[in-house]
């Protein structure tokens, strides 16, 4: 719950935003959900060169699983803590995240895999109808685009933001070839505060939705 000091920062920081942030090609939810990313993350870029990109169902459906209270898996431990906790509870989300599991781990070598890639793979049949979230792990959204392909799992929406060097813009141009819907970004550019942003945007919707 937000204190009045809290949210009084937070709608200064909007306003600074929507004065700061020029020409840009989002409307309605989708200028909500970044903007919030910009709130998070203090860089502009989301909405300009490393911008967002929706699939046209894909608020639809995040909107839609969240109300339902499906299954969020997420890549790693630390998008749990930047998830809004009311939320969550009052929704009754289960969040997944098994990248710490000693039978992901002891699977991962095993097979000489990434431990993200590993879990997500072992979790495969609570994806369905749920939402992915993958914030850091470019191994973990190609192991999910592979599932999907494979119709192993069909999730709700696929959130795919990883960041880093290494296959993180390329797995997000792979994420745009698949039939469902996603949330996704240009470029390099991502990580755990981007990835907590989309899901605690899409929840301010859910609850403006329901008191207007």
């Amino acid at each position: 719950m937000q204190t009045r000091r809290g949210q009084s920062i937070e709608d200064e920081s909007m306003e600074i935003i929507e004065q700061e942030i020029g020409p840009h090609p989002y409307k309605g939810h989708e200028w909500q959900i970044v903007r919030r990313i910009i709130h998070s993350t203090a860089d502009f870029d989301f909405a300009r060169e490393n911008g967002m990109i929706f699939h046209k169902d894909a608020v639809k459906n995040g909107l839609e699983a969240l109300q339902s209270g499906k299954n969020i898996i997420i890549d790693v431990n630390g998008i749990i803590g930047l998830l809004n906790k009311k939320n969550l509870d009052d929704f009754k989300t289960n969040v997944i995240c098994d990248i710490a599991n000693p039978a992901v781990v002891k699977e991962a070598m095993k097979l000489d895999r990434t431990k993200a890639q590993t879990a997500m793979r072992m979790r495969a049949s609570e994806m369905n109808d749920g939402i992915i979230v993958i914030g850091n792990a470019p191994t973990a959204l190609l192991e999910v685009i592979s599932m999907i392909k494979e119709k192993a799992t069909r999730p709700k929406l696929v959130i795919g933001v990883p960041v880093g060097f290494v296959s993180a813009a390329e797995s997000k141009d792979l994420l745009q070839t698949i039939d469902l819907p996603y949330i996704t970004n240009k470029g390099r550019k991502g990580g755990s505060p981007c990835a907590a942003a989309i899901i605690n945007a899409l929840f301010k919707i859910i609850r403006e939705k329901s008191s207007s």
